[in-house]
């Protein structure tokens, strides 16, 4: 049954050291404040999966976090690179990691072959591309049918997902308006999901019903963070901060400035500043 948690319990109670984990978001609803939650805990040996990984993977790299990355873009968004990704792949700081890159089809793939339960996805990608030369988790299969050959990669099942979203209803289901990226297979395919909101409704009498619904079944726990997935942008509650993701590629530049930067805004603070950062975006929303 779904808990209704402060994030530090809520995250306490789903991640730890060595697990695989998603933290899930397609430009839009990055699960920013439950990732800051989970540096300050202090967890270790994860591998971190996601489709898009930007600033909170570069902040959990640098910070030591990881052992392994899997991914299928690295970058922060309009900017550049991510340089805390790109010291620990090139010069081992604070230490190495293992890189697993693929494609988007890939990844989304993997997902929905783990939300379904199966072993690999099969699809027809990575013709032409040079992924395969160094992933040796991308194979190729032929159809028994027609006898096309085919990619293949393992599905993705973490052992818990983390995703934000703009409502959970009274019960613990969730509603996600917007850019959906790949988040309802990301919660579907893990053991267990953590879900931060910007708020809790009675119902979702109002809404439409086709808009993306995760029943509380497939959800361990939900935390009522406003503002949590800040630089990003939550549909229909505050825009994207660029500001953010412009400076971010000064602090993270420097490693001592990186190191300072983290102890001010994460570790020093906690969930409840994200509806204060916030608050200037609103308006513009």
């Amino acid at each position: 049954m779904v808990k209704f948690l402060p994030l530090k319990q809520a995250v306490a109670e789903n991640l730890n050291n060595g697990d695989t984990v998603a933290f899930e978001g397609f430009t839009h609803l990055i699960p920013t404040a439950a990732a800051h939650e989970a540096i300050r805990q202090g967890f270790r040996d994860l591998t971190l999966i996601r489709m898009t990984p930007d600033l909170i993977y570069d902040q959990m790299i640098g910070m030591g976090m990881a052992k392994k990355i899997v991914f299928s873009y690295v970058g922060n968004p309009g900017v550049g690179l991510l340089r805390r990704v790109r010291d620990a792949i090139e010069n081992g700081l604070p230490h190495s990691i293992e890189v697993e890159e693929h494609s988007h089809a890939g990844m989304a793939n993997a997902y929905e072959a783990g939300a379904a339960g199966l072993p690999c996805a099969v699809f027809r990608g990575y013709r032409g591309a040079g992924l395969a030369d160094v992933n040796p988790n991308i194979k190729s299969v032929t159809c028994p049918f027609t006898g096309e050959v085919l990619a293949a990669v393992p599905s993705i099942r973490p052992d818990v997902t983390f995703i934000h979203a703009q409502k959970a209803d009274r019960k613990g289901n969730v509603l996600v308006e917007g850019i959906i990226g790949i988040q309802k297979e990301a919660v579907l395919a893990a053991s267990r999901a953590v879900v931060t909101v910007e708020e809790v409704v009675d119902n979702f009498d109002d809404l439409h019903p086709n808009l993306t619904v995760l029943p509380r079944w497939t959800i361990a726990a939900i935390s009522v963070v406003p503002g949590g997935s800040h630089p990003s942008y939550a549909h229909g509650y505050y825009m994207r901060d660029n500001a953010a993701y412009l400076e971010w590629d000064e602090i993270a530049a420097d490693r001592e400035k990186f190191q300072a930067w983290m102890q001010a805004n994460v570790i020093e603070k906690s969930a409840d500043d994200f509806a204060a950062r916030v608050e200037h975006l609103r308006k513009a929303a």
